[in-house]
């Protein structure tokens, strides 16, 4: 018998992370409305989806603590939205972040890669 959770879908990702890839993502390309957000992270993953009902509870979180901050604007569709930027205090978070995920990551990779 087996112990593999075939009911979680291929593309999910570890709790967190979606607030480290807003971050870079804004980083990278600079000021960009949700939708535009959603849509990069998801063209650059490959496999991953992000629904309204996750990438907007991300910005309203990221905005609370102060990492980006949002300015009313106008659409490539004429539609008025909010674009987000990364604000100082974002750049230093991402980059507290960054290391966090490489030192997750390199502890999971020794353990994965420990022989008996």
């Amino acid at each position: 018998m087996s112990n593999i959770d075939m009911s979680k879908p291929k593309g999910d990702l570890p709790y967190g992370t979606l607030d480290l890839l807003v971050l870079k993502t804004l980083d990278t390309m600079g000021a960009l409305h949700g939708y535009s957000i959603a849509r990069r992270i998801e063209q650059m993953s490959g496999n991953l989806r992000l629904s309204q009902g996750s990438i907007y509870p991300a910005l309203m979180r990221l905005e609370q603590q102060g990492w980006i901050s949002p300015k009313w604007g106008v659409s490539e569709t004429h539609r008025k939205v909010k674009f987000y930027s990364l604000t100082r205090a974002g750049a230093k978070q991402l980059h507290v972040e960054v290391a966090n995920w490489e030192q997750a990551a390199a502890l999971v990779a020794r353990i994965l890669d420990a022989k008996a």
